[in-house]
């Protein structure tokens, strides 16, 4: 029980975690987005969340659930995860709203999010991070490890097996959720400026996140594309 919670941890930090965004004093002087901002874009995007969720992955549960956490001191997060019966859940934290600047902005995150689910993403991240945790268990027995130490060796191999593939998965993520929030009408675009403002996580070894340099570039060959008529 214990290493399946532990990897469960590992993947929910892999895939639904958002990068802290940038303090006050450096970002734009735009307004914050508001509450009856981040309504008025659900209202539009889950529906069409749900279509393109129908159309690419018929076989997974399409009805989106969308939560605003707006418990006091959290950090500016969105994330996606499943319900114990398979529902998609997307969930925005109220200082990430705060720190948006436009419903194109909160489009594309909330299409990001929701490109999680529809390409399986989740279950993928959790079997690797599985697979890490049982070589890595086979290294401690082989080795001799102490309980303690064996302990060590799996949560550190199912964390890279969980970020093998972490920020291939992004990218995917962040072209999808250009084309849904371009089909909710929305500009894919002036919604990536977010990664404009948001710290750079740069090339990191096992990180997360891929460098936001690279996914501007990806949003913007996912709207050449789209603009071209060719697949996303």
């Amino acid at each position: 029980m214990t290493l399946i919670l532990c990897l469960l941890a590992v993947t929910g930090c892999t895939i639904a975690t958002a990068p802290m965004l940038a303090p006050p004093a450096q970002q734009s002087a735009a307004p914050s987005s508001t509450r009856a901002d981040f309504n008025a874009v659900v209202s539009r995007m889950r529906p069409v969340a749900n279509q393109v969720c129908r159309e690419r992955s018929p076989h997974l549960d399409c009805n989106f659930l969308v939560v605003l956490d707006d418990r006091p001191n959290q950090p500016p997060n969105a994330f996606h995860t499943r319900d114990e019966n398979g529902r998609p859940v997307i969930a925005f934290s109220l200082a990430l709203i705060d720190d948006l600047r436009s419903h194109d902005e909160i489009a594309l995150i909330f299409g990001h999010e929701a490109a999680h689910h529809i390409a399986d993403h989740l279950p993928r991240i959790q079997q690797q991070a599985m697979t890490g945790a049982l070589l890595g268990g086979l290294v401690a027995a082989l080795s001799g490890a102490d309980e303690a130490t064996a302990q060590r060796i799996v949560n550190t191999s199912a964390t890279v097996g969980a970020r093998r593939y972490s920020k291939s998965f992004e990218l995917e993520a962040d072209r999808l959720g250009a084309l849904i929030a371009a089909r909710g009408g929305y500009d894919p675009l002036r919604g990536a400026q977010i990664f404009r403002r948001i710290p750079d996580p740069g090339n990191q070894f096992l990180g997360t996140h891929p460098p936001n340099a690279e996914r501007l570039r990806e949003i913007e060959r996912a709207v050449e594309n789209m603009a071209a008529g060719r697949p996303i």
